[in-house]
Order: C-alpha cells, then sequence, then structure tokens
C-alpha cells in the first residue's frame, strides 16, 4: 500500500520531482517535470541536468546549492530554469542530498514548482505601482518583461497598438506581439540579451515587425534598455509604429525610380537630338565659311557682315549643342576616356594660340608660363584640352582689362608620384562669396552687373570639373570680387 502511494505521489505530484545522480546526472524524471521543462522522461535519462534545464549564468548557483544540501541535508531557492523551446520559467526548487548510513552520497531529490505567473503577477504590481503614470505620458508603446520573458507592465499606448487589453497580456510570453515566423528566433535573440544586458536605440538598423491581435502585422523600431531594480532585472522596450513612415519611404523611392528613368529618357533625347543637330549645323558652318572665303565669288560688305552673323550663330550654338550632348554623356554614365601619354606643356602652348588672338583682341596681356621641358602625363587629351579651352576661355571672356595668365607646374609626391597643376589666372570681376557655392553646378550662370551682358549656357565649369574628376584630378578656384580669380586643375600620376 505504501509503494502504491509513492507511486501516485511520484506520478501525479503537480510539481516536477527530479532523482540526481550525485554528478547531477538525471536519474529519474516524473511527468510534471515533462509538462514543466518540455523533455519527456527518456529524453533525460543518463543527461546533466546542466545541460538540459539549468541555463549558463546559474551553472554556479546550482553547484553552490548542492553544496549546501550535502551540509545541510536538504535546501530550497528561488531561481530560473530553461525549457527545452529556450524559454525560461522562474521556479522554487527544494533539493535534498539523500546518503547512506555512512554518510556516502547516493542521489539528490530536488522538488522544482513553477512560480512563473505567481512572480509575473507580484512584479506586475510592484511595478505598475513605481512607473506606470509615468510611461503613460510618453508618446511610444511601453513593453516591460521579466528575466523569463513574460510581460509584467504595458501602457495603454501598447494596448492600442497591438489589440490587447492590459489584463490579457500580463503573464504572456512577449512573443505573442511577434509575427510566427519570428517567434523561435527571438527566443534565441532574447537570451542573447539578457546574458549581455545593453541598451539598443530605436531603429538600430533593424527590420522589425509586431503583431495585432486581429489585424495581422505591420513594421515597427523598438529600442530596448535594461533595467536593474531591487526585484530583479527587466528589459524596458520602447515600441513604435512606423507604417506612416515606410509607406512615405516607398513613395518616395518610387517617386526616386520615376525620376532616375526620366533623367534617362532625357538623357537618351539630349544625346539623340545633338546628334541629329550637329550634321546640319556642321553643313551651315562649313558653307558660311566657303562663302566667306569668296570661293564661289565676291561679297559686298553688308553680305560678308550678314554671313559673319550667321557663322557666329552657328558656332555658339554647335558649342551648346556639344555641351548639352556632354552633360547627357556624364548623366548616362557613358564618358568614355582614351588614355594616352601627352605633353602637357605642348597642349597648353597649343590651346594658348586659339585663344590669345582674342585676348589681344580685347587688349588684355596674356602670359603663358610652362617649363622648358615636356611634362608627360598619362591622360586623355580630348577632355584635358576641353577642361582648358573652357578655363582661358571663360578668363579671357569676363575679363575686361588686366591680363590672363596660363601656368604649369610639376612637383614630385612623397609616394614617388607627381603632381602636374595647371593654372588660369585673370584679373576679371572676381566672383561673389555668394555667388561661389554653386559655381559648379549645371547650368548655373554668376549674376553679376558686368557678366550678364556675356553668352553663356552654364555648363562650362559644370562639365569641366565632371571631366576632371572622370581623369583622377581635381578642379578648385580662389575668387575675390573685384580682384580676380584664379582656376587649379590638378592631376596626379602615383608611383607604381
Amino acid at each position: 500500500m505504501a509503494s502504491d502511494c509513492s507511486a501516485a505521489y511520484w506520478e501525479q505530484n503537480p510539481d516536477a520531482l527530479l532523482v540526481l545522480s550525485p554528478d547531477g546526472c538525471v536519474l529519474s524524471w516524473n511527468p510534471a517535470a515533462e509538462a514543466i521543462f518540455g523533455y519527456l522522461q527518456a529524453e533525460v535519462l543518463g543527461r546533466s541536468v546542466l545541460d538540459l534545464i539549468v541555463p549558463p549564468d546559474r551553472v554556479q548557483e546550482e553547484a553552490r546549492m548542492r553544496a549546501e544540501a550535502l551540509c545541510a541535508s536538504s535546501v530550497v531557492h528561488e531561481s530560473v530554469r530553461r525549457r527545452k523551446d529556450g524559454s525560461l520559467v522562474h521556479v522554487n526548487v527544494s533539493t535534498k542530498a539523500v546518503c547512506d548510513e555512512e554518510g556516502r552520497l547516493l542521489h539528490y531529490l530536488s522538488s522544482t514548482k513553477d512560480v512563473t505567473l505567481l512572480n509575473v503577477q507580484r512584479d506586475a504590481k510592484l511595478l505598475d505601482a513605481r512607473f506606470r503614470g509615468l510611461l503613460e505620458s510618453t508618446p511610444d508603446a511601453i513593453v516591460m518583461v521579466n528575466v523569463t520573458g513574460r510581460i509584467v507592465l504595458v501602457n495603454s499606448h501598447a494596448e492600442r497598438l497591438f489589440g490587447y487589453p492590459r489584463a490579457e497580456l500580463l503573464g504572456q510570453a512577449v512573443e505573442v506581439l511577434l509575427p510566427h515566423r519570428y517567434r523561435v528566433a527571438h527566443l534565441s535573440h532574447r537570451s542573447g540579451f539578457l546574458g549581455l544586458p545593453r541598451m539598443r536605440t530605436m531603429g538600430a538598423g533593424l527590420d522589425l515587425h509586431g503583431l495585432h491581435k486581429d489585424r495581422g502585422e505591420f513594421p515597427v523600431e523598438i529600442s530596448l534598455s535594461p533595467l536593474e531594480t531591487e526585484e530583479g532585472l527587466f528589459v524596458f522596450s520602447a515600441i513604435r509604429d512606423v507604417t506612416e513612415r515606410k509607406r512615405i519611404e516607398q513613395v518616395l523611392r518610387d517617386k526616386n525610380l520615376e525620376l532616375e528613368n526620366a533623367a534617362l529618357v532625357k538623357d537618351r533625347f539630349l544625346a539623340s537630338m545633338s546628334h541629329e543637330l550637329r550634321t546640319p549645323l556642321n553643313a551651315i558652318i562649313g558653307f558660311t565659311g566657303t562663302l566667306l572665303m569668296k570661293l564661289p565669288g565676291p561679297l559686298n560688305a553688308e553680305q560678308e557682315k550678314q554671313l559673319r552673323i550667321v557663322q557666329t550663330g552657328a558656332k555658339h550654338l554647335l558649342s551648346l549643342i556639344n555641351d548639352l550632348l556632354d552633360v547627357a554623356k556624364f548623366g548616362a554614365n557613358k564618358v568614355t576616356l582614351n588614355l594616352e601619354s601627352v605633353d602637357c606643356k605642348a597642349l597648353i602652348v597649343e590651346v594658348s594660340a586659339t585663344l590669345e588672338l582674342e585676348a589681344q583682341r580685347k587688349g588684355l596681356a596674356f602670359g603663358v608660363h610652362v617649363p622648358p621641358e615636356a611634362v608627360a602625363l598619362q591622360t586623355d587629351r580630348r577632355a584635358l584640352s576641353q577642361i582648358l579651352i573652357n578655363l582661358l576661355g571663360n578668363a579671357i571672356k569676363f575679363t575686361e582689362h588686366g591680363r590672363v595668365d596660363v601656368l604649369l607646374r610639376e612637383q614630385l609626391l612623397p609616394d614617388g608620384g607627381r603632381s602636374v597643376q595647371m593654372r588660369v589666372q585673370d584679373t576679371g570681376p572676381g566672383i561673389a562669396r555668394q555667388e561661389q557655392p554653386r559655381l559648379f553646378e549645371a547650368f548655373s550662370r554668376v549674376e553679376s552687373a558686368n557678366r550678364r551682358h556675356q553668352e553663356g549656357t552654364g555648363l562650362g565649369l559644370y562639365l569641366s570639373r565632371k571631366l576632371a574628376e572622370a581623369l583622377g584630378g581635381t578642379l578648385r578656384f580662389d575668387s575675390e570680387e573685384g580682384r580676380g580669380s584664379t582656376f587649379v586643375l590638378e592631376l596626379q600620376e602615383r608611383c607604381a
């Protein structure tokens, strides 16, 4: 009869009853232990209880408890245990050391009561009295959980956000607020966070979602903060619904994509139209030049005047079309460079010769300052020539009195490479400080009284900087209103 009673006590006891060997391996495991910890008895027999249900941060506590049981016959303490699915439970553990008549340890008897919900109720009352008023004033949903991941406090924002009344949330595992596909992984993340508590700011680059009781998923941002109290460690979570922000971000992404597509269409149109327009313009310029050379016959003064107007207008239009074509190429990332050995000295002399007559016509002094020897550089000749023509052309165009100078300098770098600088200096009107930040923008023109009458598209400097960057160089300037400007193109050749 006594044996039947003992068996019934073992099988029907609501607490988890364990028999452990002296080294902590499971010898017996009752049905309540299976229910509380999630392991069947067949899964645990012969395995160390440390590997099964004792969290890593509680191993020393377990060893201390067994040592005390040897000295005092039995001990009772509150602790935390880990279930098979990784979740944690609060427990009251009673441990008794069973010894033979000579005092040798035979085994340990352990009785474990799940007090998770009791602890939740206790903690909820304490935290509600201490923090509820403060948390109601915050604009975010607040959820606090204990070390077992059970919800112990929520504010009214959290109730509205997730669709649960407060009473229904208290004691639930916090995973109830997550979509099902995240729950298993979250258990691991939660254990890792509790093992090394630290503050995590709102968002933190994570793509997170919450689960409403009735209306499905919604995107959220969550900040986490560990909170140490006399009752133990809690995790404070501030949760923000970012559905509307995500919607706006998607609208902006869609609009940006539309703009990018529109820009590509515009660039393709400009490239196509530029090619179409250049052919007849070249014909106009060619035939006008033939007439001005008087090859078909003599011209009177008025005819020559009108033809020169046609020629000047056509050349200006062709220059504009060429600039637009280059802009389209940069926009479509179709700029191609032909790198070769270029004598920068010879190139400067060549470009200067074509522009010096215009400087002389305006009565400007024009100086070309280059070293006696050649300065060879691996670069694209056409691109470099275009930059120099733009810089020198602008200097001559906007300078009414004084001089324009172009200088070439070569300097060795500490790593054995070279720096080649080409400077264009003028004594023109300079550039006002408020105009300087937009000087290199496309279609930007400096507005000042002595510049308004000058023709220009506002593309020359924009293209010059783009070409300089494509060549791996820089284009910078220094200017003061009323005292002229200096533009510096610098190209570097690194030591191989």
